[in-house]
């Protein structure tokens, strides 16, 4: 076999696309694979510039680089680093691979080039990619939640190691109320002694009452911070409602003290009523322990347009600036307060409840001229 039988073998059996142009630019030899990679026939390209086969707006670029190479020619591969496209006949294009050479003979210079599609390793190496990404994705999503349990974790034993310390702190007092009024009742034997017993019971009733009330607010936190709590939207009458609350609390009020509660606007409105209580309780508890008797409590409820305003106003001892910024603060007491029992979580629960509802609470005081908490929240339609 002759080494032109040889190369027409090669040439036109080769499973790589291969294509011949002269120092011109010019296809003069284009191979069966080639033409069919690109969807021509022979007659089409032979004799047109190698910029056929090239995407339009790479063209202006490809000329000049084809020149630099005829000017400088050497074989290597072509556009390292680069993504290359080549565009077949009905304009599509693909990913291409490009080797160049180059040779001579008596007609003259020509440059050589090996053209392979690699449509399917792109594919891969974009599902590869994607994998990547995806899995990436996971394992930030999977970290995040892990951080996120963390961050419960830590703030539940937060919680408890705050209990522990508060617990042994609020508890003394009513429990030393309760077993000193009960031994002072075992020595009241006589039926002229039962007004001290009713003293003494009653303490009892206000120390289990308080031990209860405290206890109460730790298991609200403890929902809170575990996502326990789910707002419950039911309709109601906000005016009855908030009637109901405060006669549910005159055990509370001292010596000349009194609630004046005023509503304005629409009644019947859709909100959690549970939220609402625990709301208004906190906050009227809180305006009748740091106020002095003799000394009104102004509850107002405006539901007028789209937003409802609950108001709870007193005169007592106020908050100074600087503690008003940590109030909504789990155990946080203001210092002018630290000799008053309390726990420190009341306004803590109602700034998560208000937020559940997605309401917002704001409070306007000054030390020794009382206190204002306004919570604004939008009832369902």
């Amino acid at each position: 076999m002759d080494n032109k039988i040889g190369f027409d073998v090669l040439f036109n059996n080769a499973t790589i696309g291969i294509i011949v142009t002269n120092d011109k630019g010019r296809i003069i030899l284009a191979n069966p694979f080639l033409l069919n990679q690109f969807g021509y026939e022979e007659n089409e390209v032979l004799g047109q510039l190698i910029e056929l086969l090239v995407p339009t707006r790479y063209q202006h670029k490809h000329v000049h680089h084809r020149e630099g190479f005829n000017k400088h020619p050497h074989n290597r591969p072509m556009g390292v680093g680069l993504d290359l496209f080549g565009r077949r006949k009905d304009g599509t294009e693909f990913p291409v691979e490009v080797s160049l050479g180059n040779y001579y003979t008596e007609a003259g210079h020509f440059v050589i080039a090996f053209v392979s599609d690699i449509s399917a390793r792109k594919a891969s190496e974009q599902a590869l990619i994607n994998l990547n990404a995806e899995l990436e994705a996971k394992v930030d999503e999977r970290t995040r939640a892990l951080s996120d349990m963390l961050e419960k974790e830590k703030g539940l034993n937060e919680l408890k190691s705050r209990f522990v310390t508060m617990a042994s702190h609020e508890f003394r007092t009513p429990l030393s109320t309760i077993l000193s009024s009960i031994f002072l009742i075992a020595r009241y034997e006589t039926t002229e002694e039962q007004p001290k017993r009713y003293k003494h019971i009653e303490r009892i009733k206000s120390a289990v009452n308080m031990l209860t009330d405290i206890l109460n607010d730790f298991l609200s936190v403890g929902k809170i911070e575990e996502g326990a709590i789910q707002v419950r939207y039911s309709e109601f009458d906000i005016r009855a409602h908030i009637e109901n609350i405060i006669s549910e609390l005159v055990g509370l009020l001292k010596p000349g003290q009194v609630i004046e509660y005023d509503h304005i606007g629409k009644t019947i409105l859709t909100l959690d009523p549970v939220l609402i209580k625990h709301i208004t309780i906190n906050l009227l508890s809180n305006a009748i322990k740091f106020s002095p008797g003799g000394k009104p409590v102004k509850l107002t409820t405006t539901y007028v347009g789209d937003e409802l305003e609950l108001s709870v106003k007193d005169q007592g001892v106020g908050i100074s600036e600087e503690d008003q910024q940590h109030l909504f603060e789990r155990f946080f007491r203001g210092e002018n307060v630290s000799n008053i029992q309390g726990t420190g979580l009341g306004l803590h629960i109602v700034a998560k409840y208000t937020e559940l509802m997605n309401g917002k609470i704001e409070c306007f005081s000054e030390l020794d001229k009382g206190t204002e908490f306004r919570i604004t929240l939008r009832p369902h339609n």
